[in-house]
């Protein structure tokens, strides 16, 4: 039987694989992440990046194996247990996935409302993270009205505004310039020295030089090799 409890561990997947129809998306994953470590996730087009990171915070099931997150086994979570699952992350998406329609501040404050916030808790955290990814003066816009890198930087305060153990990316800066580029990764690397677990799925190698850290390489769904830079 797996131990549901560590201390040295934030993460554990065990054999896991996942299948969708006869493909296979991941084949015989078993990783361990510490807390608070800075972790690449790399490979191709196709590898498997982001279908892992599903697998952790739940948007889909594993096929087989188990994933423990924080003490938490997947493979036995109760349905009501699931949005506590879910608040211990911040996920950050490569196309932003912002409500075109809803206002910067109202595109943030939907976390904390979710979360049972109380109207002025959500009015002061939203304006500190916003301070937080230098987009303040942005608070009332709409997000199409921003550039992709302001949207991002967006993207950005919307994950970490509830204070989640684990910051989820999945290729955070790949539709960025390079000078948003640098500013995503900043703030990330600024959230790890917080204290957060920060896991950023990647095909960028220049992205990874520039950070250092572990990095996973995944290639047809098979765990490659992990190395330290």
């Amino acid at each position: 039987m797996i131990e549901t409890q560590s201390k040295s561990f934030i993460i554990r997947m065990f054999h896991v694989h996942k299948n969708y129809g006869a493909a296979k998306a991941l084949i015989d994953i078993t990783l361990d992440v510490p807390k608070n470590e800075l972790l690449f996730i790399s490979g191709p087009s196709g590898a498997g990046k982001t279908s892992l990171l599903k697998l952790l915070y739940f948007g889909e099931a594993a096929s087989e194996g188990q994933v423990l997150i924080d003490g938490m086994n997947l493979s036995r979570i109760s349905h009501h247990r699931i949005p506590i699952l879910r608040r211990k992350f911040g996920v950050i998406f490569q196309d932003y996935k912002l409500i075109p329609t809803k206002t910067v501040f109202d595109n943030i404050a939907i976390v904390l409302e979710a979360m049972g916030k109380k109207r002025r808790f959500v009015e002061k955290k939203v304006r500190s993270v916003l301070r937080t990814v230098g987009m303040e003066k942005s608070i009332h816009s709409l997000p199409l009205t921003l550039s992709g890198g302001e949207q991002q930087r967006i993207a950005v305060a919307r994950a970490i505004v509830g204070d989640p153990k684990i910051i989820l990316a999945d290729e955070p800066t790949g539709n960025l310039d390079e000078d948003s580029a640098d500013i995503i990764l900043n703030l990330l690397k600024r959230f790890h020295v917080r204290g957060a677990t920060v896991i950023i799925a990647t095909h960028d190698k220049e992205l990874i030089r520039k950070t250092g850290g572990r990095v996973i390489y995944l290639k047809q769904g098979r765990m490659q090799t992990t190395s330290i830079h």
